[in-house]
């Protein structure tokens, strides 16, 4: 029997919501290895929406969940009836939506909050002993509520330009927990907290790269769980 895997998203669209690339990839991964995944997202209004063909703020308002049904081909769920006992494993994609609607690490950083629903999913799976895997932006979320874990956001430095975000990693260690250098297409096990991640778009790299990188954490996940 395959393992049951919850992946949780946050809008449509890198700007705004989920980074859909990354999206897909975890479902391709999670597809391969022959899980059973069902797909969430909160109920809440998005921070903000961006016009991704001009890349400026648009004067509109959109739904997280809505917008996150795109990608869902329709088949989702209210994170808020999210139940860790039904599950094996957790994964979050990443994206700016992440940042914007999940928590407010995009206004706050090191100091933002988590959403509430988020917070106690996340709290959830690991009280349980369950796998949790995070990619891009989204192991900001395990370094917030988890201080004291090891995640990747790829490097500390910005070598050969490849990695512009690069100061997150030092955000992470000043929340006290440990960042781990990784390359694109490797992930970074947490085996004390159970907790896998990868940096997927936090670096610049070739799509297939990314796409790679997101199948070993997939692969780690679905190993723990």
């Amino acid at each position: 029997m395959g393992k049951r895997v919850a992946l949780v998203l946050a809008g449509c669209g890198v700007f705004d919501g989920s980074e859909i690339h990354e999206a897909s990839a975890a479902l391709v991964h999670l597809s391969r290895g022959g899980a059973e995944v069902k797909i969430f997202a909160p109920n809440i209004e998005q921070r903000d929406v961006v016009n991704h063909l001009k890349g400026s703020p648009a004067e509109e308002k959109r739904n997280v969940l809505v917008e996150s049904a795109r990608l869902a081909r329709g088949n989702i769920q209210d994170l808020a009836e999210l139940k860790a006992s039904e599950f094996d494993a957790v994964i979050f994609p990443g994206g700016f939506g992440v940042a914007k609607n999940l928590c407010s690490w995009a206004v706050d950083g090191k100091n933002c909050t988590v959403n509430e629903h988020v917070n106690s999913t996340l709290q959830a799976f690991h009280s349980a002993k369950k796998p949790i895997g995070l990619c891009c932006i989204s192991p900001v979320l395990a370094a917030k509520v988890f201080p004291g874990c090891e995640v990747t956001v790829g490097q500390d430095k910005n070598v050969d330009g490849r990695f512009p975000d690069a100061e997150t990693a030092s955000a992470i260690t000043e929340l006290g927990c440990k960042h781990i250098c990784k390359n694109v297409n490797e992930s970074h096990v947490d085996k004390a907290n159970k907790i896998v991640t990868t940096c997927a778009f936090m670096c610049k790299a070739p799509l297939h790269e990314i796409f790679d990188g997101i199948g070993t954490m997939v692969q780690e996940v679905l190993k723990l769980a």
